[in-house]
């Protein structure tokens, strides 16, 4: 029993090391719009997605760009020997969700008040490597 604890250890252990993942919390966009540029670089590998997102024109590019690298930096800290063009990196899953909401009124005609919402977004990011040279 003890044999086979291990080994499924160390199994989720190497699967643990072909991953790595960035989060941004409380980013000051509306999640529609980063949805609009995640939906750009889900499933690309790690280089063309670092394009799309350098010449895309929405603010919410610059964002996750800076996301995508530190998750690069991060795979990059978990497995030291390896480099990265030979990992063949993927944006395995990018996840955007809605975060806390700023309410403001407005002043509107006639003595009323519209509502204001000021959203913001947490985004996940996951990165996956499609090295089978190692195993």
């Amino acid at each position: 029993m003890g044999v086979r604890k291990r080994e499924r250890a160390e199994q989720i252990k190497e699967a643990k090391k072909s991953i790595a993942f960035a989060k941004l919390n409380n980013c000051p966009t509306s999640p529609r719009k980063m949805r609009l540029v995640a939906d750009l670089v889900r499933g690309e590998k790690v280089e063309k997605a670092l394009h799309i997102l350098k010449f895309s024109q929405k603010e919410a590019s610059r964002r996750l760009e800076k996301l995508l690298l530190s998750a690069i930096a991060n795979w990059q800290a978990k497995n030291e020997d390896a480099s990265v063009e030979e990992a063949e990196l993927f944006v395995k899953e990018i996840r955007v969700d809605s975060g806390s909401m700023l309410k403001r009124l407005r002043p509107a005609p006639q003595g009323r008040a519209h509502r204001i919402r000021k959203r913001s977004n947490h985004v996940t990011l996951v990165l996956g490597a499609n090295n089978n040279t190692q195993s």
